[in-house]
């Protein structure tokens, strides 16, 4: 198997790789970049939890903490790969990105921990998305045809996300009472406690 040293280009990783990688090299560090709802409610066992904004706001302080095996999960790859880009322009251009994200990996038999069920982000984000076009419409019809504009709006904003790979409805969701724990990862709890590159690590980075 080729190790993420020897082929940096190559940054899909499929479930049946990762499950292998978790059991030969104990060097792999899993950072799974989803809000803490989500990951209280199904994650790698082993990995950290590290969302997406607290790593964007701590990109240089997490890549120092990271070696040269490093496979970043999420729902379903999105924000992984967001995180792979901005890690990259710190110096980890040899980052994987979990094909199918957690559910695929716990479908594929991985090694999982289970919690309190919810709903992941993207799941909220379709909701909500398509019942503000719903009301855009229906208000349309019935209120003003001015509220249609919400409909194009909403539009416009799913095309800009997929044209950049973000997504600010998922940032504002995150934020929300319902997918907030009792601990939420800080730069503190999270980043600080990674475990520093060994010298087998940098020497083979």
């Amino acid at each position: 198997m080729t190790s993420p040293s020897t082929a940096p280009a190559v940054t899909a990783l499929a479930p049946v790789a990762l499950r292998t990688w978790i059991a030969e090299h104990q060097d792999l560090m899993v950072i799974d970049v989803r809000s803490a709802a989500e990951f209280e409610s199904l994650h790698i066992k082993g990995s950290y939890n590290v969302p997406l904004p607290l790593l964007s706001e701590h990109t240089n302080e997490l890549a120092a903490k990271l070696g040269s095996r490093v496979v970043l999960v999420c729902q379903s790859g999105a924000r992984a790969e967001q995180a792979r880009q901005r890690l990259g322009k710190s110096g980890i251009d040899g980052a994987y990105v979990l094909r199918g994200g957690v559910p695929g990996f716990a479908a594929a038999g991985g090694d999982v921990v289970k919690g309190k069920d919810r709903w992941d982000l993207e799941r909220q984000v379709r909701l909500a998305a398509g019942s503000l076009v719903v009301l855009g419409l229906a208000g349309g019809r019935f209120v003003s045809p001015k509220v249609r504009m919400l409909a194009g709006a909403i539009g416009a904003g799913l095309t800009f996300s997929a044209a950049t790979n973000t997504c600010a409805m998922g940032t504002v969701l995150s934020a929300m009472p319902w997918n907030k724990t009792a601990t939420e990862p800080t730069r503190e709890s999270a980043i600080l406690p990674l475990p520093a590159p060994t010298l087998e690590e940098d020497a083979a980075a």
